[in-house]
């Protein structure tokens, strides 16, 4: 149990650390993981970037998500569901294109300038937890799609199954936590008050 998201990013840190785990740069996901991205950036004395990726919601129920779609257009499906739900490919292509649409507007919303430089680096990814995993997906294939020398999952916590699926698409994953009988994030802390966009951008400050 984490106490805020700033406390989850300082433990969070201890674990990078503890792993040797070293960083050219940290990118949080917007907005829950900025708090943690900026402890963890201090941490290990890199600077602080954004990487934004939006869910892809199913016909008739947007709060299941079938993908995930980041801001250059790097999507990750869910191809199970994409099956059993029979989506179009005109639907697909559809939505895919609205939420990098969204994704690319809130980047630019929170980063001054020009995205940051990947290739070659060592990238760590922070957000404030993982459930199914769809956003971080997304985000991963986008930075993997620049290159990076490394590319590093830290998060809080996470169940199991999920943490295991994202090291197919990272060279490491940090967690602080993996209990088994995971709920959702918020369970895992005892103060995940919502972050507003002008407090989550003063930590990129």
């Amino acid at each position: 149990m984490f106490r805020d998201r700033t406390a989850a990013g300082e433990r969070l840190a201890d674990a990078l650390e503890e792993r040797g785990v070293a960083a050219d740069i940290v990118l949080a996901i917007p907005r829950g993981g900025l708090p943690l991205g900026r402890a963890v950036a201090d941490r290990l004395g890199a600077p602080l970037d954004v990487v934004v990726a939006s869910k892809i919601g199913a016909p008739h129920n947007e709060e299941y998500a079938i993908g995930a779609v980041a801001e250059d257009g790097a999507a990750w499906l869910n191809d199970g569901a994409l099956d059993q739900l029979n989506v179009s490919d005109a639907y697909l292509a559809r939505e895919r294109e609205r939420e990098r649409e969204v994704a690319a507007g809130k980047a630019a919303t929170y980063r001054d300038g020009d995205r940051p430089a990947l290739t070659g680096r060592r990238v760590v990814v922070v957000d404030d937890g993982v459930a199914t995993g769809a956003t971080m997906r997304a985000c991963l294939r986008f930075v993997r799609d620049e290159e990076p020398e490394s590319l590093v999952v830290a998060v809080p916590v996470g169940p199991p199954d999920t943490l295991d699926e994202l090291a197919e698409l990272a060279d490491e994953v940090v967690a602080v936590e993996r209990p088994r009988n995971f709920r959702a994030v918020g369970a895992h802390y005892r103060n995940f008050a919502q972050v507003s966009d002008e407090k989550a951008m003063s930590y990129l400050a």
